[in-house]
């Protein structure tokens, strides 16, 4: 907001009926939205920046109030309450993690990777428990309980960052990137290590692949028909996210069914029956 003065007008004939005015530059609402997010996002930086490792903790464990996209705060929820109460331990635990500012963010990174590698460990064993007294094999409780209990944290933050964020890209690329890395961390890095530790010892590592082959292209054959769909709602709806309410719940309930297809079909496939060799 600004004010303009006019005087001295040319030619001297002319007459100036109001010397001042007022302008004020209103942006529209996209752009007011998007400047305000920018505004929150370099607020938050700031405040991240002087975050103490005490600070980190305190906050963990208080519940603090919500503000809206007015700024407004807005009281707790009875829900936003006992999802707090649920999770404060794995709050509190994840506090350890050094502040993302100390040491240009490589002790964050260290110390939050082997969090990561350790509560994936916690849910391997207790998935591995449950399999066990569910009478379920090694196989299909990796692809159920395993697969969920991992996958969880990358579905909430893919929603996160698909409601944030103007493109899917994000969205799309960190449920497909986090779960490459886990394949192929969490299965090739076991490898190396037990295959160089039998060649040290002078003998060769074997592991029988049962069912592997059929189970590698059946889920082959799944990514490609969701690869599709993604692929269809570019050409049709413009975007791999959003469009009509008919469209999204019948594109979920498609990527679902082809989870429930590829998990009953390589459990089936787990079966010994299918895997032993004819005569």
């Amino acid at each position: 907001m600004f004010g303009v003065q006019l005087s001295q007008p040319f030619p001297r004939a002319t007459k100036i009926k109001r010397e001042m005015c007022i302008v004020e530059l209103v942006p529209d609402a996209k752009s007011k939205k998007e400047g305000d997010a920018m505004q929150q996002l370099m607020d938050r930086i700031e405040g991240e920046e002087k975050l103490t490792w005490t600070e980190q903790m305190k906050k963990a464990v208080m519940l603090h109030p919500i503000k809206d996209d007015d700024g407004n705060i807005e009281d707790v929820s009875n829900g936003d309450a006992i999802f707090h109460f649920i999770s404060v331990f794995w709050k509190v635990l994840f506090s350890l993690c050094p502040p993302p500012h100390y040491g240009g963010g490589f002790p964050c990174f260290l110390v939050a990777l082997f969090f990561i590698g350790a509560t994936t460990l916690v849910v391997k064993e207790i998935a591995t428990l449950m399999g066990c007294v569910m009478g379920m094999k090694p196989g299909v409780t990796a692809i159920t309980f395993v697969a969920i209990g991992t996958s969880i944290p990358d579905t909430f933050a893919s929603k996160i960052a698909a409601q944030q964020e103007r493109y899917a890209d994000e969205a799309v690329g960190n449920v497909t990137g986090s779960n490459s890395v886990n394949v192929f961390l969490g299965l090739g890095l076991p490898w190396v290590i037990a295959s160089i530790y039998y060649e040290a010892k002078g003998e060769v590592f074997q592991h029988p692949a049962k069912g592997l082959d059929k189970s590698v292209a059946l889920f082959l054959v799944v990514s490609l028909i969701g690869i599709a769909i993604l692929v269809i709602r570019r050409r049709v709806v413009g975007g791999e996210l959003g469009g009509s309410a008919t469209g999204r719940y019948v594109s979920a309930a498609v990527f679902i069914s082809l989870w429930f297809i590829y998990v009953i079909a390589a459990s089936i496939l787990q079966d010994d029956r299918f895997n032993t060799p004819s005569e």
